[in-house]
């Protein structure tokens, strides 16, 4: 063979290996960002289970003649904008999980005030549905707390696997992004203070 030739084939094999290895790796970039999305879809539908729950709660908490208004008001704030915060699972960037935890966090506390004004009240308490519902409401947060963690996860090995050579060469030619993770909420590193 002539030295051309051979030439010509290396160079030849050379692209035919980066356009099989590109294809390979572009192929496993959408199956990962996929999972990525699925596991999104799973966490806004944990959320959505609560955002769910509450008319039913504070529907419950109404019932008892003199509930502070102002709590009750606040929870249902609370959850009208939680609720209108949509984050497109394509474009999971970290200001837009930061916009939406900030959303789900103010609900979160919201919630919390209810719970802790709910004390003060014998006969709520006492009521079968409203422990039901505040059961509900504890299970629910806590499968938020775990579809977080699944969410974080993935995102993790997306971001590792885009980020990983020759991985980063395709995914910045094809427009794959880094996605934002769930962070914990600001203030949350600092130990609460108890009086007695």
């Amino acid at each position: 063979m002539k030295k051309g030739t051979i030439i010509l084939l290396a160079v030849v094999g050379v692209i035919l290996l980066l356009v099989f290895n590109g294809c390979g790796s572009y192929n496993k970039m959408v199956a990962k960002q996929e999972t990525v999305s699925s596991a999104w879809s799973q966490v806004e539908n944990v959320y959505q289970r609560r955002s769910d729950l509450i008319p039913n709660l504070v529907s419950t908490v109404k019932g008892v003649a003199n509930f502070e208004q102002k709590t009750l008001t606040d929870v249902i704030q609370a959850r009208a904008n939680a609720s209108s915060i949509k984050v497109d699972a394509s474009k999971l960037s970290p200001e837009q999980i930061q916009k939406f935890q900030s959303s789900q966090g103010e609900l979160s506390q919201a919630l919390g005030r209810l719970m802790v004004v709910s004390e003060q009240y014998p006969q709520l308490r006492a009521t079968e549905n409203f422990k039901e519902l505040q059961s509900q409401l504890e299970g629910t947060e806590n499968r938020i707390t775990v579809e977080r963690q699944k969410f974080n996860e993935v995102v993790k090995d997306y971001n590792s696997y885009i980020r990983s050579f020759p991985q980063a060469l395709y995914a910045g030619m094809f427009g794959f992004q880094k996605k934002g993770y769930f962070e914990a909420a600001a203030g949350s590193d600092k130990v609460p203070e108890v009086k007695f």
